[in-house]
């Protein structure tokens, strides 16, 4: 699918991955709509990129309708949904003094993580069934979800954060089968350890990301967000991957912890 002229909407796409793809798909000459809690990085981006930023909590219904309105308002057809946005810490599911993990926090990482990646879907595709079709197959839009490889190997203190990205995974065959109708398809990233601001900067910082590189087999290195955003990239340009859920991670395979 040929992504200039088209608009896009990418949530959590003011830093890390969602600001890496943003970059590549204003590159190819789509209108991004960025879509994130941090307005002052947000609209920075936006301005750099010749995009809009829309303030949005992907759990809140609203906001996530009002981020796609953006998108349809910026006059060009909207093809394009990417969902970048997540949080996750590490806790047990009982930890070593007997104390259950709290049901808050828990439900606070499937709101945001799951319910939020399904929200983006759903109001997205809705958008994207009104436009006309791009080519002789139909096609109408193209998803591209975030997991990652703890919702298929998920380590100690990930049950959370696990939960979650595995409901994404589980969502892409289904969301893909439904979307057929539309001419919409579906598709997943599941990134290993890839290196984003998270980890700071600084020496402590390097041989902390050393340590994680150490059981990557090849490259042994941490991934880039850059790397990530021309896999989302291919995912969206070639038409005929659908359903499907990628693995960038060097050949990782995740230990308990």
């Amino acid at each position: 699918m040929e992504l200039n002229g088209v608009a896009a909407l990418v949530s959590g796409g003011a830093s890390g991955l969602g600001e890496a793809t943003v970059r590549e798909l204003a590159a190819a000459g789509a209108t991004v709509v960025i879509a994130d809690l941090n307005a002052e990085r947000g609209e920075a981006l936006a301005k750099e990129v010749g995009g809009v930023f829309a303030a949005t909590d992907v759990s809140d219904e609203e906001q996530v309708a009002a981020a796609v309105e953006a998108a349809v308002g910026t006059g060009r057809p909207l093809r394009v949904a990417v969902s970048c946005a997540g949080i996750g810490w590490a806790t047990r599911t009982v930890d070593r003094e007997g104390r259950p993990h709290d049901l808050a926090s828990y439900r606070k990482v499937i709101d945001v993580n799951l319910i939020g990646t399904f929200n983006v879907v759903r109001l997205a595709a809705a958008a994207m069934a009104e436009t006309e079709p791009v080519n002789d197959d139909g096609e109408r839009g193209a998803i591209v979800n975030t997991a990652s490889l703890a919702g298929i190997e998920g380590q100690i203190g990930q049950i959370a954060y696990s939960s979650s990205k595995g409901g994404i995974i589980g969502m892409t065959v289904p969301a893909a089968r439904d979307l057929a109708a539309i001419g919409v398809r579906v598709n997943t990233v599941a990134p290993g350890i890839l290196d984003t601001p998270i980890y700071g900067q600084g020496p402590e910082s390097e041989a902390f990301k050393e340590r994680l590189a150490a059981p990557v087999p090849f490259p042994k290195r941490l991934g880039t967000a850059a790397e990530f955003a021309r896999l989302v990239r291919s995912l969206l340009e070639i038409s005929y991957i659908n359903a499907e859920v990628v693995r960038i991670d060097g050949g990782l395979r995740m230990q308990p912890k």
